[in-house]
């Protein structure tokens, strides 16, 4: 059953109420009593009421209460319909979009430098921690490649990839070659490869080499043992920009030990978020929201996700906000939408 479904099967007297629980549980992050419920909000119910409403949603899953505390907090269900029924999104003023347009458009035109800034700005705006991948170059079309003798045992990689992408990849090699035999390879390479995606290339390189692989530079057959490595993006390092750690652990949230332990765990392993960022890819112009249990790895249960893609020519990346479920679903998610297409915008424009 969809959270959707499961919305339509509550009455608009359970919906109000879920609502106020967790519009409230977000702003004072404390268990939310009836009593607040009924004087906090004019829906014109007795706290006596609000309670047979709150008991009525605890044994459907969509609230719980901690230990022995007179307040609820919602649960994952909660949250999910919350999201997908329930939230009012925020409409970004003028202001706010004039000024996130502004500071993306004068960062630095620098791919890395730029999605770094995105990462920071999104920190700031939500409060949260902001993360940006780098765009995944499999999609990429190759436009060619150059060959740089670095020293003599080392070769430099420079490849072009038609959405303005450069990528390089320091190779090491058994003796120095001559720059000539570098540009005669690097030609045969563009002419058999140019205006193939990479991930294209790296299925068929070993074929479409065969012919050539065993010339006197061995560089060829060097490419075709490192096919991975030149046409994949590599290494968590490569694929993320972090932003907004302090915003993050000023949330009451991690006044806690164990929480303040368990975040700084997660973010120096940030496998774990390119995993998770991997499974929840939305479709384009679409936001995904992972939720607590939605997040496959235990460590990230008690987290939620927000996440929408970027364009870069054929390219494409991930901008999300992560943080404690309790996050302000209707302001980072618009924001997310809209640093995500204003990214996007950027770089169709030429930065």
């Amino acid at each position: 059953m969809s959270a959707k479904i499961m919305a339509e099967n509550l009455t608009e007297r359970e919906k109000t109420i879920l609502r106020n629980i967790i519009y409230s549980f977000i702003q004072t992050a404390t268990p939310v009593g009836s009593r607040y419920i009924s004087k906090r909000h004019a829906i014109g119910l007795s706290p006596a009421s609000v309670r047979n409403v709150m008991a009525d949603l605890e044994y459907l899953g969509y609230i719980d209460h901690p230990h022995t505390s007179a307040g609820r907090v919602p649960t994952d269900k909660g949250y999910r319909v919350y999201v997908d029924s329930l939230v009012a999104l925020e409409q970004l003023s003028e202001t706010e979009r004039t000024a996130i347009q502004m500071q993306l458009q004068n960062a630095s035109p620098e791919i890395d430098e730029l999605l770094k800034a995105t990462s920071k700005l999104l920190g700031t705006i939500s409060h949260q921690l902001g993360v940006v991948s780098s765009p995944r170059i499999s999609a990429g079309v190759f436009e060619k490649l150059e060959l740089v003798q670095i020293s003599s045992t080392r070769i430099l990689v420079i490849m072009s990839i038609r959405s303005g992408l450069v990528r390089t990849i320091m190779m090491e090699v058994h003796a120095e070659i001559p720059k000539t035999k570098l540009e005669d390879l690097a030609q045969v390479l563009n002419e058999r490869f140019s205006g193939m995606t990479l991930a294209q290339i790296r299925k068929t390189f070993s074929s479409r080499v065969r012919d050539i692989e065993s010339e006197e530079t061995g560089l060829i057959r060097l490419f075709v043992d490192s096919v991975d490595k030149l046409f994949t993006n590599s290494g968590s390092a490569d694929k993320l920009h972090i932003g907004g750690t302090q915003s993050l652990l000023s949330q009451p949230e991690f006044f806690d030990t164990e929480n303040f332990r368990s975040i700084i765990e997660i973010l120096e392993n940030e496998d774990i978020i390119v995993h998770i960022l991997e499974k929840k890819e939305p479709k384009e112009g679409e936001i995904s929201v992972s939720i607590g249990q939605e997040n496959e790895d235990k460590k990230l249960r008690d987290y939620t996700i927000v996440t929408s893609q970027y364009a870069i020519g054929d390219t494409i990346g991930t901008i999300s906000v992560f943080g404690p479920k309790r996050m302000n679903y209707s302001k980072v998610i618009p924001v997310v939408d809209y640093v995500a297409r204003t990214i996007s915008s950027i770089f169709a424009n030429g930065n």
